[in-house]
């Protein structure tokens, strides 16, 4: 496994125990000459995340409290996974993660989130006094993309942040439909306003919304030892 001081390269890879690629080249940063050529697959795919995962709870932030309360979810699921990390050895061993007892800033830095989304709630409930908006919405999601490389579970975020992957998808297929094919997938989208567009009463949409994205982080979670 490769590290550089006690942060390792290696990503985890959920269900997988023995793949556990690094996105550097490692040839390249033997050479001084090339060193900063090693990190290029690597930068690429922390600025694609980022975007993304900004991207994606921007999209879900239509409705009232919807985006703060899968946020909630992540926030607490990351703590507990930087958590994990920053404990003893054999813990992460039987886990089959790297140690970092460094993570213990990011276990404060998440639980702090997660009370800050709670306090948000309170007045973001339906119908809302505060919204979000494109701020909000985009310096929300940046920080999980951060945190998930730090602890090396990036391709955990796609699990563990399921409602704004699938709102992000939703978009996504519904644009390259029409323009493909001239056709919509969705009566609207993001997903949410195509539950409206069915009838669904609002509150109806955004909690079921949380249970799925309650659900996904728990299964999300359930990965750490399901390898």
């Amino acid at each position: 496994m490769r590290s550089y001081g006690d942060y390792s390269t290696a990503m985890n890879i959920p269900f997988i125990k023995q793949f556990t690629p690094s996105l550097l080249f490692e040839s390249l940063m033997r050479n001084p000459w090339t060193y900063a050529l090693g990190w290029r697959r690597s930068a690429f795919s922390s600025r694609w995340w980022w975007c993304s995962s900004s991207n994606a709870v921007n999209l879900t932030d239509g409705l009232d409290g919807l985006a703060i309360g899968p946020e909630m979810v992540i926030a607490a699921g990351r703590a507990h996974g930087a958590d994990v990390r920053r404990r003893t050895r054999a813990l992460a061993e039987y886990l089959q993660l790297a140690r970092n007892p460094h993570t213990s800033e990011l276990t404060v830095f998440c639980g702090s989130m997660t009370g800050a989304s709670v306090g948000f709630l309170w007045y973001n409930a339906h119908p809302a006094d505060i919204f979000m908006g494109d701020v909000g919405a985009l310096g929300l999601g940046a920080p999980w993309r951060l945190v998930a490389v730090l602890i090396k579970q990036e391709v955990l975020l796609v699990f563990i942040g399921g409602v704004y992957v699938v709102e992000a998808l939703s978009v996504i297929l519904q644009v390259g439909s029409f323009k493909l094919r001239g056709k919509r997938i969705f009566k609207m989208a993001p997903l949410h306003h195509h539950f409206e567009a069915l009838g669904w009463a609002e509150s109806k949409i955004i909690a079921r919304f949380w249970i799925a994205g309650l659900v996904m982080a728990l299964f999300a979670l359930s990965t750490l030892k399901l390898r």
